[in-house]
């Protein structure tokens, strides 16, 4: 076996899909909120490389020992990064690996170590490739790997799978205790790089947020972008992400509207910041609103204070006293998602 294998196997990944599919072909799978990455071993050399291909080795290097250290000493596994934190899994902690100096990455991971959930074997022990059987035999393969090399290894677990329908919808109520569910066809091989016999259902995650201010476009004196605000536990209203999924019929009017109630300061706790890599001068610009809107949005994650991504405007909520637009909406509850590893 050689490295870097890891321009061979780039990670098979799955369709965004509405709903469970259901039938006896399927394979169902915790999607764990974290960093995806593969792991290749050859002898002494682990390297850890993640889903765009860039290198993760250097900010994960209790992993790296606890890979080099496994009874096996080739191997490449497909898996998950988490870092438990106090019960949950924290995204936050994780981003904050991602450091420049190797002096803080150390020090971060003796306090808060992370965890690698394996899901898929692609090289075995012996450096024979496997990404040509079928998923539910790679999977009886990444048993007994785990079983003769991992199971005294704490930081590294096994990803939990089922066939019942039942314990997946049950995974995925758990919502935001879990990022969804994974489904993968049992008689797939592994295709990287690939969206084909893969699906990935998402929870759909709703919070009705306080309009505190607005973006211009940036080439137009019509709206661009709702700030959204919160009410955190002081009751002042912070920045915590913004919603640009306006339709451009209706852009005219909500731009008036908008511009009727311009009062500073918009926000009372945490602003928005400044300019971006994707923005100009203009659109860095932003206008603060009297917080008299309330609007209901989608979002995938909510970590740090903020909204991880963009967030898609799904309404308007009249009814709704903004006053009742609090953080605690968004609070994340992921100790039982802990229980399933």
């Amino acid at each position: 076996m050689t490295l870097p294998l890891n321009k061979r196997y780039k990670p098979m990944e799955a369709q965004p899909a509405s709903e469970l599919p259901v039938g006896t072909e399927w394979q169902y799978e915790p999607k764990w909120d974290g960093f995806r990455c593969l792991a290749f071993r050859d002898g002494k050399r682990v390297e850890l490389v993640s889903k765009s291909g860039k290198p993760l080795t250097r900010y994960f290097p209790e992993l790296v020992h606890a890979l080099s250290i496994t009874k096996a000493e080739k191997f490449v596994l497909d898996g998950e990064i988490v870092i438990p934190v106090e019960g949950t899994l924290s995204f936050d902690h994780l981003l904050m690996r991602i450091h420049p100096a190797a002096s803080r990455v150390k020090k971060l991971s003796q306090e808060t170590p992370s965890t690698y959930i394996v899901f898929d074997l692609l090289v075995d022990e012996n450096g024979r490739a496997l990404v040509k059987m079928p998923l539910e035999d790679r999977r009886k393969k990444l048993e007994q790997f785990a079983k003769k090399s991992l199971k005294s290894n704490p930081i590294i677990r096994l990803s939990p799978i089922t066939n019942d329908l039942s314990v997946a919808r049950k995974w995925f109520r758990m919502g935001v205790a879990l990022d969804g569910v994974i489904a993968k066809l049992r008689d797939l091989p592994y295709q990287s790089g690939e969206r084909t016999g893969m699906q990935k259902i998402k929870r759909q995650r709703t919070a009705e947020c306080v309009v505190g201010g607005f973006r211009y476009l940036a080439k137009e004196p019509l709206v661009g972008s709702l700030l959204l605000g919160l009410y955190n536990d002081e009751g002042k209203l912070d920045h915590v992400g913004f919603t640009s999924s306006i339709k451009d019929e209706d852009r005219p009017a909500l731009t008036k509207k908008l511009e009727s109630i311009i009062k500073p300061p918009g926000f009372t706790g945490k602003a928005p910041g400044g300019p971006s890599r994707w923005s100009t001068k203009r659109s860095a610009e932003w206008q603060p609103a009297s917080p008299k809107l309330v609007a209901e949005v989608q979002f995938d994650h909510f970590t740090g204070g903020r909204f991880r991504h963009g967030t898609k405007f799904l309404r308007w909520r009249p009814e709704k006293a903004p006053e009742d637009c609090t953080l605690k909406q968004v609070e994340r509850e992921n100790r039982s998602a802990l229980d399933l590893l």
